[in-house]
């Protein structure tokens, strides 16, 4: 399937005019004294033909009932295929009706995507596999990939996939829109520990065409990629409630609170161009903190880890005072006093020191660069299929 594709090829579907047979016109003339056969209709043959063939329905059912004006006004042959063509097309009308109605038409989408999950294929991508595409690059439109092992070099990594719901093809803005909000929401259920992710990495995806999707294809497929197009990746991202500890899962859990809640920063680069937003932002970056400092003191953390925990602890219950006088500040200076104090304490050496503890990686990410995608996987960072 996106790595979150634009428009392009119409998917693996082949298109193009249906074939129009050499129909038959009028036969040849008698000899002799024998009176002259009347013409057989041409529409009445070709009516017939679609009603058997359930082509098009509608056509066929219009070109029938031209047939049987032109066989009543000029007396020609071919009533019986007209009215059967009319008969046939009306019953395959009816059919797709039925299957319209009963979603018959997204049954045949999973039908062919069964089929089309073969290898090599960007429908055939599942959560934990990595793939290469023939041009090295996660934007445009691709159907070929080649899955890779994880630790080899490779373009994309999967994390995760869902399903847009149905309705009329929303268009390239807009499913780009839900696939930056979906996958960055999800990135953090396959790789928990955001220390841990490169800082050249990116969220990508792979979306329906507009080809694919009248065929009832609403899956995104969400992914990991390299945020210049001349590197790869090696080796797997994953780092999820199967590859941690107990201990590690609940720190990455608790840390979830603020990762959430920074991502959250407002869009405008300067906190004077937003300070009701930003005002805001640190309220809840504060109660984040709140959410984060409740479930840490509730755990029980092995010797090794116990007083490291429990200094960073305090670090984050000062953080988490600061924020909050900056959500009250009424003005730009006091906002920026309390939320340099505040971020520093939710960066301080106890972080990295609990990190170490408990065997995590120990460098931070870049909180102050946003959490929403924002220069990272370029203006179009998804693949279509």
């Amino acid at each position: 399937m996106s790595i979150p594709p634009p428009p392009g090829p119409q998917g693996p579907y082949a298109q193009g005019p249906y074939p129009q047979g050499p129909y038959p016109g009028a036969w040849g003339q008698p000899y002799g004294v024998h009176p002259r056969q009347a013409p057989l209709n041409g529409l009445a043959v070709a009516a017939f033909v679609l009603g058997v063939l359930c082509f098009v329905p509608a056509v066929g059912l219009v070109l029938g009932l031209i047939a049987l004006a032109g066989i009543r006004r000029r007396g020609e042959r071919g009533k019986g295929f007209a009215v059967a063509g009319c008969v046939l097309s009306s019953v395959g009308l009816a059919l797709w009706v039925v299957a319209l109605s009963t979603g018959a038409v997204a049954g045949f989408w999973d039908g062919f995507r069964d089929v089309a999950r073969g290898e090599g294929t960007a429908y055939s991508l599942e959560k934990g596999q990595c793939f290469t595409t023939p041009g090295g690059s996660l934007q445009g439109v691709t159907y070929d990939v080649d899955q890779v092992p994880c630790e080899e070099e490779h373009d994309g990594e999967v994390f995760a996939s869902f399903e847009l719901p149905g309705g009329s093809y929303p268009g390239d803005a807009d499913l780009t829109r839900a696939a930056d909000d979906r996958c960055y929401a999800l990135q953090d259920a396959y790789a928990m520990d955001r220390w841990a992710l490169p800082a050249d990495v990116d969220v990508y995806y792979l979306t329906p065409t507009s080809g694919s999707w009248r065929t009832g294809d609403r899956e995104i497929t969400c992914l990991f990629g390299n945020t210049d197009e001349r590197s790869t990746l090696t080796g797997s991202l994953r780092n999820d409630v199967a590859r941690l500890d107990p201990d590690q899962h609940t720190y990455l859990l608790a840390e979830g609170y603020l990762n959430r809640a920074m991502d959250e920063v407002p869009e405008a680069a300067a906190v004077e161009d937003d300070f009701a937003g930003y005002r805001v932002w640190a309220g809840q970056v504060s109660e984040a903190l709140r959410g984060e400092i409740t479930m840490l003191e509730r755990h029980g953390w092995p010797a090794g880890a116990e007083r490291p925990v429990a200094g960073l602890v305090e670090d984050l219950q000062a953080a988490r005072k600061e924020w909050g006088l900056a959500a009250k500040a009424t003005g730009l200076d006091a906002f920026y006093e309390h939320y340099g104090r505040g971020y520093d304490l939710v960066v301080a050496d106890t972080t990295v020191t609990a990190r170490k503890a408990l065997g995590l990686a120990t460098t931070p990410p870049d909180y102050e660069g946003g959490g929403d995608g924002d220069g990272g996987g370029g203006d179009e960072p998804g693949l279509e299929v």
